[in-house]
């Protein structure tokens, strides 16, 4: 080994950190603490990449405190090798072991760098060809390869058909003889056109497709790019590549292991091939998609230069592999973060959209019965992020929203914005900052709405996009959990390629939800509950006679107290504070101040109001959320077209309509509806535990879910026919036990 000293400043250069993980990044950073450079060095160079932040250099420069075996300069050589540096005072090529001096003519590749090509100076064209026979087929394989050429019109030189009925161990015995000279084993060639081999064997008989007797490889060729960065390309692809070689001009020929077992898979695989190249930014000539395609062969003189063998054995060994591989490194998942490397400095939490309920680019269902206004609160929501005001409870950050109505004529739908506004006394100061999608009739499966939806979305800067209702898109059975998780993370993919948060409601199951918890009410698995970052669910309540005497006391008030003041401005000084809030008070107020006539006008006003109190109903809002703390139930009342909140704790005592005295009263439930109920119960959370799919989950997972004891679930499953215990996991039972 030589050891060298390099200057790391000139070799960063090479390294581009926007093309770096966290971890490597860390890692050029402690060598060059351990290199004696400074922090400064690495912030500057940090500097090129969009995630860099100020000072974050400087932090993690003082935590780098040495250890056993230091990230030294290797880590930086290497980098830079692999982009293309070459150090300076070294002649031809060197492995990234290897030593000074001499070297083969042919490099095995297995842990060659990216470095610059460099055609060789001295080497045995024989030996080259024996190399790449030995390497692609066995001795009895027959090889097809071209010496002759005929000249076309324009200069170029074309090969003829060429030889077929040699196999790979006839010539290699033949070039081990011939003493460096090709010509005597395969004929003369024009050394201004060079010569050609095919890479799958053939029978011996032609050169066609059908004569490929094995689909072992396809060939990679691209002459749109520099050689070197052909070469990049090709390495950090991992391609498996059997043999590397030089074409004598502008591209190199990388053999690539394919192993098909016939021509369609054969074409199938270098579909992907190619495509994988394309993506990585290797534009490849297709015409080479042929089996029985010729490459360049090695160990030839053309027009002055050398095709010549660069390397054997690249990246993966087998397709198999390489595809594996690639399937993992294309996923497009983040790669994992060591906790401790962040500790010191945590990313920001988003934003909050609504305070107390919901970050930015995060997703929130509101779930409730037909009957609660659902659209409206949304409508209402809408409003409030658009101009920065309070919905309901909570103020809301302001910005754009779109609103994707799935289920209302467009004329209804903005009617609806406009009387939702007016019953609110806003004035719609910020409506450039709410857009709608108005999709009644033209609604596609979420699956496909998603694509479509980013697409008209990217450049708008919305911070919320609320779709009403998700029944239209559904697509699936939504009683299936792997369905509905399918069908929410098209959700996420919105969430995240434009960086919103979404918004969407959906309604309650059939029949009493008053014995339910908030999160169990929803139709359908219960991967709606647990899918959203916030769920907020509506439950009516019971409005009694006494409440309802109450309401209509305060809008008898209301009504009496809006007509004296068009009528006065000083009446308010003759009543007290106790007839302000008294319907009988206020209304025998009215009359001694009013003429007949204007009690005629004020009579018709107390009708209207007393018949408004009717279509009331009261809602209690309450919460499942996973980034803030759970919040006291929230009491409203829909008054059509708007939600308002109860204020004066009117609602609190309220029960969820159902669960009044009429519900005390109720007979009670026989054993075997009890046994229905708890089957029911525990089929929901079986369903919404079986996170993996596999039909298997853990009793402590549904103790926890049902918030009940291990031996309590023993116990119901015990009870039912759908399912049984196996080793500590709760399983279906099998069709025929349930059919006994």
């Amino acid at each position: 080994m030589v050891e060298r000293k390099y200057n790391m400043l000139e070799l960063l250069p090479y390294i581009h950190p926007a093309e770096l993980d966290y971890q490597q990044w860390l890692s050029i950073g402690m060598a060059l603490k351990e290199e004696g450079y400074s922090a400064e060095d690495w912030d500057r160079w940090s500097k090129a990449d969009k995630r860099y932040r100020r000072g974050e250099c400087a932090r993690k420069w003082v935590s780098f405190r040495g250890a056993a075996t230091p990230v030294a300069a290797g880590t930086i050589v290497k980098m830079a090798r692999q982009n293309g540096w070459r150090p300076s005072d070294v002649g031809g090529e060197l492995d990234w072991e290897g030593t000074i001096g001499s070297k083969s003519s042919v490099d095995n590749g297995s842990k060659k760098s990216c470095e610059k090509i460099v055609e060789p100076e001295n080497w045995n064209p024989a030996d080259e060809l024996i190399c790449y026979l030995e390497t692609l087929f066995v001795p009895s394989d027959h090889v097809g390869y071209v010496t002759e050429t005929w000249k076309q019109e324009d200069g170029t030189y074309n090969p003829t058909k060429g030889s077929y009925d040699r196999t790979a161990g006839q010539l290699i015995q033949a070039l081990k003889k011939c003493r460096g000279d090709i010509g005597a084993v395969l004929g003369d060639y024009r050394k201004e056109a060079g010569a050609w081999i095919r890479f799958n064997p053939l029978d011996g008989k032609g050169i066609r497709n059908e004569n490929v007797t094995e689909y072992r490889y396809a060939l990679v060729e691209s002459d749109k790019e520099e050689i070197d960065k052909q070469n990049a390309v090709l390495r950090r692809l991992e391609l498996p590549i059997a043999a590397l070689v030089h074409s004598g001009n502008k591209s190199l020929h990388a053999i690539v292991h394919i192993d098909a077992g016939n021509q369609a898979e054969y074409e199938q695989r270098v579909k992907y091939l190619y495509t994988i190249c394309k993506k990585n930014g290797l534009e490849v000539d297709t015409q080479n998609k042929n089996p029985s395609r010729m490459s360049r062969m090695p160990g030839i003189l053309r027009n002055g230069h050398k095709q010549f063998l660069v390397a054997v054995n690249l990246g993966k060994r087998s397709w198999t592999e390489w595809e594996a591989w690639m399937e993992e490194t294309e996923d497009d998942l983040p790669d994992t973060e060591n906790l401790a490397a962040e500790w010191d400095n945590l990313p920001e939490l988003a934003d909050p959209l609504i305070d107390g309920i919901l970050r930015q680019g995060h997703k929130l269902l509101l779930a409730g019965p037909s009957k609660a206004g659902k659209s409206f609160a949304l409508i209402e929501m809408c409003i409030a992020i658009a101009e920065g005001r309070r919905w309901l409870s909570w103020q809301c950050n302001q910005g754009k929203v779109l609103y994707v109505n799935l289920e209302l004529d467009r004329a209804s739908c903005l009617h609806r914005f406009a009387d939702v506004y007016n019953a609110l006394g806003l004035k719609p100061r910020s409506l450039a900052n709410i857009d709608v999608w108005n999709l009644r009739g033209k609604s596609v499966p979420m699956d496909k709405l998603a694509p479509k939806l980013i697409r008209r979305a990217l450049k708008k800067e919305y911070i919320a996009v609320i779709l009403d209702p998700i029944y239209k898109v559904i697509t699936g059975d939504e009683n299936s959990a792997n369905q509905m998780a399918e069908f929410c993370n098209q959700f996420d993919k919105v969430c995240t390629e434009l960086g919103c948060a979404v918004i969407y409601c959906h309604h309650h199951s059939k029949g009493g939800q008053s014995g339910k918890k908030s999160m169990d009410r929803a139709s359908g698995s219960g991967v709606f509950a647990r899918d959203p970052d916030a769920l907020l669910d509506l439950i009516e309540l019971e409005v009694t006679e006494d409440l309802q005497k109450q309401e209509d006391n305060k809008a008898v008030c209301r009504a009496c107290q809006k007509y004296l003041d068009a009528q006065s401005k000083d009446w308010r000084e003759e009543v007290s504070q106790d007839t302000l809030y008294s319907a009988s008070q206020m209304q025998e107020y009215c009359k001694k101040k009013l003429s007949p006539e204007q009690m005629g006008e004020l009579g018709k006003l107390v009708f209207s109001a007393k018949e408004r109190t009717k279509t009331k109903t009261a809602w209690r809002v309450e919460g499942t959320l996973r980034e803030f703390p759970k919040f006291e139930p929230v009491n409203l009342w829909f008054d059509y077209p708007i939600h308002r909140v109860d204020k004066s704790g009117i609602l609190m005592d309220s029960t969820p309509d159902g669960e009044g005295k009429s519900y005390k009263a109720a007979k009670k439930k026989t054993p075997e509806e009890k046994k229905t109920e708890k089957n029911e119960e525990l089929r929901k959370a079986f369903e919404a535990s079986d996170l993996n799919n596999d039909g298997k989950v853990k009793l402590s997972d549904i103790s926890e879910y049902m918030s009940v004891s291990v031996n309590t679930i023993k116990k119901y499953v015990d009870e039912s026919k759908e399912f049984r215990r196996e080793n500590g996991m709760v399983v279906k039972a099998p069709t025929e036990e349930l059919v006994s």
